[in-house]
């Protein structure tokens, strides 16, 4: 599943491609057909793209954005018009063309118009915590969102719970808890504020700069590393599932305590 400094990364590419611009906007699938995009978003200008975690939105004049998660199939792409898309155009959901250029969204699990109060009221949404990409990042109300889970799920679960912090998949999750040298297994409720602390400190400027460059764990330390002996103490790295959901966990069981 794409992270969050992934979708942070399109918001990036798309934005300079929308803002201002009113697009001509296709809906390839026929799941969209029936809803009537562009008639209903015609002449209506994108006032905004952002993102918050792993949820991207094109804003529009009028009080209408459109919302998208790419779960596990999706991907945002920008294109010269006439440029060959990298998925097969039968896979486009959504085309936005503004300045020559496509911006397309393929194999959309979740992709929906909607209003922007709605959106404000919408769990999914509203109850998002605090963005690890964001320029500013709420180090209280993350804590206090940590505090509130369950103490005996395992830290590195936890790093995971979006209603936590907003953006942190899989790769991030070890990377963030090999750095702080922290135990992904650690019970939650074991982990102090300053380690929970210094786990997001740390992988945030990371982050941030994969927003910005699409460089998303060039330099992996264990994420996938499965058997290789440690960077920092030698350790052959191990993996396995994790909680409820078996995500694997990648961790070095000699400095991560």
């Amino acid at each position: 599943m794409p992270e969050g400094d992934t979708i942070h990364h399109a918001a990036n590419r798309i934005r300079p491609i929308l803002t201002g611009e009113v697009p001509e906007i296709r809906t390839p699938h026929p799941r969209l057909k029936v809803d009537r995009w562009p008639e209903r978003l015609s002449g209506r200008a994108v006032r905004e793209v952002d993102a918050h975690g792993k949820h991207l939105f094109v804003h529009f004049d009028g009080d209408l954005l459109i919302h998208s998660h790419l779960r596990m199939t999706g991907s945002w792409g920008t294109y010269e018009q006439g440029q060959r898309w990298r998925r097969s155009p039968r896979r486009a959901w959504l085309v936005l063309s503004a300045r020559d250029r496509d911006v397309v969204e393929f194999d959309g699990p979740v992709l929906e118009l909607m209003t922007e109060s709605r959106s404000r009221f919408d769990q999914r949404i509203a109850g998002l915590g605090p963005d690890i990409c964001a320029a500013e990042f709420d180090e209280d109300r993350f804590l206090r969102r940590l505090r509130e889970e369950d103490p005996t799920r395992p830290i590195g679960d936890a790093l995971l719970q979006q209603q936590v912090v907003a953006g942190i998949g899989n790769m991030w999750k070890a990377e963030a808890c090999f750095a702080a040298e922290v135990d992904p297994w650690r019970p939650a409720g074991r982990v102090s504020d300053e380690e929970a602390l210094r786990i997001v400190r740390l992988l945030r400027p990371r982050m941030q700069e994969s927003a910005l460059h699409g460089h998303q764990g060039l330099e992996r330390a264990v994420y996938g590393r499965e058997g290789r002996s440690c960077p920092r103490c030698g350790t052959a790295i191990l993996q396995r599932g994790q909680w409820e959901d078996n995500r694997t966990t990648w961790w070095c069981p000699g400095c991560q305590r």
